[in-house]
C-alpha cells in the first residue's frame, strides 16, 4: 500500500461571483485549471520531491492531499483512506507545514502554542510536554520556548510550523518550502532533520533544487498543473538533453595545432593559456560522441591530456527543459 496515492486528479477554480459581475457589466475572469490529470504514487518511507515554477500547482496539490481543498475530479488516498470519504482519518495521518503559516496565536509563547495544538491532537499534557521537548531539541528552539510567537523571526516561525507538523508523529509529512526564510545554517539543520526521519513518508516542495537533489528519492516535475515526468534526479538528467560544459587541459601542443585539428569537428570553443598548459572549453550534449572525437583528434597529434572537467546538467536545467510558461 502506498503512503499517498493520487489518481487522475484535477482542480478547477471557477470565477468569483460571475452573475453579479455580469449584472454590473464587469469583466468575468476565466476559470483556472490548477491541476490536470495528476497521478502520483508515494511509497512508505519515501522522501518525494515536487518542483515547478510559481503557479504550477504545487501548493494546490499539497492542500488537496491535506484535505484543505477538495478536488474537482480524481481521487487522493493516504494510507488507503480516501481524502473525501475518510477526511477526519486522513487529517490524523498527516503533518502539514506551509511556507506562510498564519494559524499560530501571536500573543502566546511558542510552548503554549504547541500545547494548544497538542490538545487538539488529543494528547495528554505529560505526553505533549515530552514530545515538545524532543522537537524543540531537534530544531534548536529551546531558548525561544517562552518567547511570544509575534516576536519570532520569519525563519523561526517557519521552524515552528515544521515543529507543529511533527508534533503528533504523523506517518505522512507534507512540507511546503520548509527551509524558506531560514539562514544557511538553520536550513542545513532542517535538511539533516528531514533526512533523519524514519518510517515517515514526506512530500517536499521547494524552489531550492540543491535541497531536492540532496533529500529526495524521486522527483516529480509539474508545469501548468500537469505532471511532466517522475523519476530520480539522475535519470531525469539522462532523459533530458541539456548542454554540458567541458574543459580539457592540454600540454605538448600549440594553440594553432588545436584549432587546426578541431576544424570541422567543433564550431565554437575557446582556448586559454594557463601557466604551462592550455585550457580548451566547449559545450556538448550530454550523450553525444563529441568529447571522444576531440580527444582522439588531439592525442593523435601528440597532445597530452592532463585533465578533463565536465559540468553535469543541474536540476534547474532539467526543470527548464520540461517547464512551460506559467503565471505566478
Amino acid at each position: 500500500m502506498s503512503a499517498i496515492s493520487i489518481e487522475n486528479l484535477s482542480k478547477i477554480y471557477p470565477p468569483n461571483f460571475p452573475r453579479l459581475k455580469k449584472f454590473f457589466r464587469l469583466q468575468v475572469e476565466k476559470e483556472v485549471e490548477a491541476l490536470r490529470n495528476v497521478s502520483i504514487e508515494i511509497a512508505d518511507g519515501e522522501i518525494f520531491g515536487l518542483i515547478g515554477k510559481n503557479g504550477a500547482g504545487k501548493t494546490t496539490l499539497t492542500k488537496i492531499i491535506a484535505t484543505l481543498v477538495q478536488p474537482t475530479n480524481g481521487k487522493v488516498s493516504v494510507k488507503g483512506f480516501d481524502s473525501i470519504d475518510d477526511e477526519v482519518k486522513v487529517r490524523s495521518l498527516i503533518g502539514l507545514a506551509t511556507a506562510e503559516e498564519r494559524s499560530f496565536y501571536w500573543r502566546l509563547s511558542i510552548e503554549r502554542n504547541m500545547m494548544f495544538f497538542a490538545r487538539l491532537y488529543a494528547m495528554d499534557d505529560r505526553r505533549a510536554r515530552k514530545r515538545i521537548d524532543e522537537i524543540f531539541e531537534k530544531l534548536n528552539l529551546n531558548e525561544l520556548r517562552n518567547r511570544r510567537f509575534s516576536e519570532l523571526s520569519t525563519g523561526n516561525k517557519q521552524k515552528l510550523a515544521v515543529a507543529r507538523a511533527l508534533l503528533p508523529s504523523p506517518p505522512v509529512l507534507l512540507l511546503d518550502e520548509p527551509t524558506r526564510s531560514l539562514d544557511p545554517l538553520a536550513a542545513a539543520e532542517m535538511r539533516t532533520l528531514i533526512a533523519s526521519l524514519e518510517n515517515i513518508s514526506v512530500l517536499l516542495t521547494s524552489h531550492n533544487l540543491n535541497e531536492i537533489e540532496q533529500l529526495c528519492d524521486r522527483v516529480a516535475i509539474i508545469s501548468k498543473g500537469e505532471i511532466r515526468d517522475i523519476d530520480t534526479t539522475e535519470n531525469l538528467r539522462r532523459k533530458t538533453k541539456t548542454a554540458q560544459t567541458v574543459r580539457i587541459y592540454l600540454s605538448k601542443i600549440e594553440e594553432h595545432k588545436i584549432r587546426e585539428k578541431l576544424f570541422g569537428i567543433l564550431d565554437k570553443f575557446s582556448i586559454e593559456r594557463e601557466k604551462d598548459f592550455l585550457k580548451l572549453t566547449f559545450e556538448r550534449e550530454s550523450d553525444d560522441e563529441l568529447l571522444g572525437k576531440i580527444v582522439s583528434a588531439l592525442t593523435a597529434n601528440g597532445a597530452i591530456i592532463l585533465d578533463v572537467e565536465t559540468e553535469k546538467a543541474t536540476l534547474l536545467n532539467v526543470l527548464e527543459s520540461y517547464d512551460l510558461p506559467t503565471e505566478d
